[in-house]
């Protein structure tokens, strides 16, 4: 259990992974008693939001984004933004997404992809949520439907690009998502780098969790799974790099994510 005093907020965790079916109330409970005592659950699709939901209702401290990621963007059925819509009204949803586009793995079809992320965007212009998003391969894209819907309220998500690519979301406006991926010092370098034109009042922490296990943990688990418990590792990294107290890296990236997704929690 922590002895750190510090409150941590992680703005990104798959808790409906299969990797967490046999002890997700428990990944909770040692996430809190690290300290990380809110949790943002992503939604892939509009079957895992209602898991969210139901979750978030249970579970005080949860809160869960709505929406179709790219992967996903071939299997939308014909009423999905109906449904999208109906979703964005429930408690404790706070953010479209994880939305975008990836044109890496190319799971859908690039034109689909385009007209599903759109949608999403026109959504959350108009329902004023944050946007929640993904980005692979399609940087340009990506930009050029941001600018074109207006968008200046949201989070690159899981964000690995470099400083040109961090520019460009801070110009828009929007909070920058920093994962484990930063505590890797095979891959993460260009990150490391561009962390240093990150303004403090746009940086969120979250673990992506069950995926990218940050490097710089001392005592890794067995099954390499990530955990939000594991937040205050990123927040360290951080910390050493820009060269601040611990204890501000989790307090500002803490009232980002509950400025970003409109939450009153205590201070």
């Amino acid at each position: 259990m922590s002895t750190d005093p510090a409150r941590w907020f992680d703005a990104g965790v798959n808790l409906f992974s299969a990797q967490f079916d046999a002890d997700r109330q428990q990944v909770v409970m040692q996430a809190q008693q690290a300290g990380v005592n809110e949790l943002l659950l992503i939604s892939s699709d509009l079957s895992e939001t209602l898991d969210n939901v139901q979750f978030c209702r249970q579970q005080t401290g949860c809160y869960t984004t709505a929406g179709v990621h790219p992967h996903q963007a071939d299997h939308v059925s014909a009423d999905w933004l109906i449904q999208l819509e109906q979703q964005l009204q429930q408690p404790n949803v706070v953010a479209v997404g994880e939305c975008g586009l990836d044109f890496n793995r190319m799971f859908s079809e690039k034109a689909q992809q385009l007209r599903v992320f759109s949608a999403q965007l026109s959504l959350a212009k108009q329902q004023r949520k944050a946007v929640y998003l993904h980005e692979r391969d399609a940087f340009a894209d990506q930009i050029a439907l941001l600018q074109s819907h207006q968008i200046n309220h949201g989070i690159a998500h899981c964000f690995t690009g470099d400083e040109t690519e961090l520019r460009a979301y801070l110009d828009l406006g929007l909070y920058i998502g920093i994962t484990g991926w930063l505590c890797d010092e095979r891959r993460g370098q260009s990150l490391q780098q561009a962390l240093n034109y990150v303004p403090l009042d746009r940086l969120v922490l979250e673990t992506d969790a069950p995926y990218l296990l940050p490097r710089n943990l001392t005592d890794k688990p067995k099954n390499r799974r990530n955990e939000p418990a594991f937040l205050p590792a990123i927040g360290a990294k951080v910390a050493a790099l820009l060269q601040l107290e611990l204890s501000a890296v989790a307090t500002a990236s803490r009232q980002n994510a509950l400025q970003l997704f409109g939450i009153n929690a205590d201070a």
